[in-house]
């Protein structure tokens, strides 16, 4: 998976015009998926139907599927379970603790879990930032492409998920990770 920083420069072919947010929608086993991406090709958002924090599309921006080709072969891959790593080319804004959260979260392996704190630890927060992580990672908006599902409680409860915990548990149950 390819994190790019603000203000990377991508492939502008595709996307000569000026557009700042292009969209498209996606079936898959959570419901219907909104993608989003910037005028570069990079993927900004995936939100699923009734998510704390989801996008929704507006007025000016573009409806066109051409960006999303190969996102939507490697979800399509995913789900169907021949694919347990993305290779897309991501853009995610938020604080510096929010990125490295973020960044955190790709480390963590398909068919893994850890906990809030080991996120935190493995930021070089303290203990005490627990809290903080978990806000971050709440506040991920690439669901599924930024393993946040992966990421459970101390005591090995399924807490906190943007998209639902039942989805959480389709999410975990299609990577063969045994649920409490």
């Amino acid at each position: 998976m390819t994190t790019l920083p603000t203000g990377t420069a991508g492939d502008l072919t595709a996307l000569a015009d000026t557009a700042t947010t292009y969209w498209t929608r996606l079936e898959s086993p959570l419901g219907p998926l909104l993608l989003t991406a910037d005028r570069h090709g990079a993927l900004t958002s995936l939100s699923v139907p009734g998510q704390k924090g989801g996008r929704t599309v507006w007025d000016d921006w573009r409806h066109d599927p051409g960006p999303f080709r190969a996102a939507e072969e490697q979800v399509r891959a995913y789900f169907a379970g021949e694919l347990k790593e993305f290779d897309l080319p991501l853009r995610a804004d938020g604080t510096a603790f929010r990125e490295r959260v973020w960044t955190a979260l790709d480390s963590v392996p398909y068919g893994a879990t850890t906990t809030y704190g080991e996120i935190a630890a493995r930021i070089g927060a303290s203990r005490a930032a627990v809290r903080a992580v978990g806000g971050a990672i709440g506040a991920n908006p690439l669901l599924v492409l930024r393993p946040c599902h992966r990421v459970i409680g101390a005591d090995g409860s399924l807490t906190g998920y943007a998209g639902g915990l039942e989805r959480k548990v389709r999410l975990l149950s299609l990577e063969g990770v045994p649920l409490p």
